[in-house]
């Protein structure tokens, strides 16, 4: 069945690298934290900018969200909320600092809700950090640590993906996981095992398998820029789709301990993804960023919104993004479904852009 997408805000960010719903102290916040500002005068490059950026915090009023507080939070690319306990957290990983040139050494910050606000818990070095992701295994938590950055002359400095464990007191490193550049990670659970699964630009993304230690190499899943991973099950099946920058988005089905594909969806430049059951569907929001190459980008894309069928997906709305990265679902209340999709760039690659907050309903406005 065709659906019917509705802009309902536009909201100004400027290199909007990922969307975050918060539910804390009694508000629904939602985290956007900011890759680069415009520098007047200087030429457009994607990768440019000064990176001495804040994380922006709005905050659900109505149907709208409002300005709430601002976070530091330099070349902000992620933000990550989750609760142990009866503590808060919002993980925001850094990627750079400074104008340029640029520090890809750099301080990443796990925050905590205190009073009203979110304040400095712990400090993570990282280098060019690009997502903190929460999992829990039984009473154990632990935050996985996407980075690293292969470029000349930083070699010798570059860093391993890490996973954190929750000690009681902060965050402690367990396990180095093999990487040069690094985008993503996706915890989920296959009947009684545990699996990871880490998206790398340079070589394969790895579906890994926790032991009960450590995580141990299962499946290679995607040969090169590795961007992203959604889960969800239909039936007796587990179903895994691998998106990457250069490449179609993959649809698997696990097949006698491994995934296997079953389906392809059409185009490139994919980034991330996100699976909701909405109205007894299930559907897949896709966010696309960049065709070409970092040096002459074209961010003006489609993105896309799939219905799962028997055996696959079907197209049923697309939407346009200027360098997509993220995409949150804010409601699913009723018969409409909204989402929040972050948007990087403009068409004329400049920073300053806007996030959009989508309304999704059926094209006969019910079920």
């Amino acid at each position: 069945m065709e659906m019917v997408l509705a802009e309902l805000q536009r909201i100004r960010t400027s290199g909007a690298r990922a969307v975050e719903t918060c539910a804390v102290g009694g508000h629904e916040l939602l985290a956007v934290p900011q890759l680069a500002l415009d520098v007047p005068g200087e030429q457009p490059a994607m990768n440019g900018g000064d990176s001495d950026t804040e994380l922006l915090l709005l905050r659900r009023v109505d149907e709208r969200f409002v300005p709430f507080a601002t976070l530091p939070a330099p070349g902000g690319e992620d933000a990550e909320f989750f609760t142990i306990g009866d503590d808060s957290f919002l993980a925001v990983a850094s990627i750079r600092s400074g104008s340029g040139p640029y520090r890809y050494a750099t301080e990443s910050t796990i925050f905590v809700w205190r009073d009203e606000g979110f304040v400095p818990f712990q400090r993570i070095e990282t280098f060019a950090a690009k997502q903190f992701k929460h999992w829990s295994i039984g009473d154990r938590h632990f935050l996985g640590l996407a980075q690293g950055v292969r470029l000349p002359g930083l070699e010798a400095d570059n860093r391993p993906s890490v996973v954190f464990e929750w000690d009681g007191t902060r965050f402690a490193e367990l396990q180095r996981v093999e990487s040069e550049w690094a985008y993503n990670w996706h915890a989920f659970r296959v009947e009684e095992d545990w699996f990871v699964a880490h998206a790398e630009h340079l070589g394969p993304s790895v579906l890994y398998r926790w032991d009960g230690e450590r995580l141990q190499p299962h499946q290679e899943l995607i040969a090169r820029a590795g961007r992203a991973f959604a889960t969800f099950r239909r039936g007796d099946a587990h179903h895994l789709v691998v998106a990457g920058l250069l490449d179609p988005p993959r649809v698997m089905e696990w097949r006698d301990g491994r995934f296997e594909t079953i389906q392809e969806l059409a185009g490139l430049g994919a980034r991330e993804l996100a699976v909701v059951e909405h109205d007894a569907r299930l559907l897949l929001i896709r966010v696309n960023f960049i065709l070409g190459t970092p040096a002459a980008p074209q961010p003006s894309l489609r993105s896309q919104v799939y219905e799962w069928h028997v055996g696959g997906f079907r197209l049923v709305a697309d939407f346009p993004t200027t360098g997509g990265t993220d995409v949150t679902v804010v409601d699913h209340a009723g018969d409409g479904l909204q989402f929040v999709v972050s948007n990087s760039l403009s068409e004329d690659l400049r920073f300053a852009s806007e996030t959009v907050l989508y309304s999704l309903s059926p094209a006969n406005g019910h079920a």
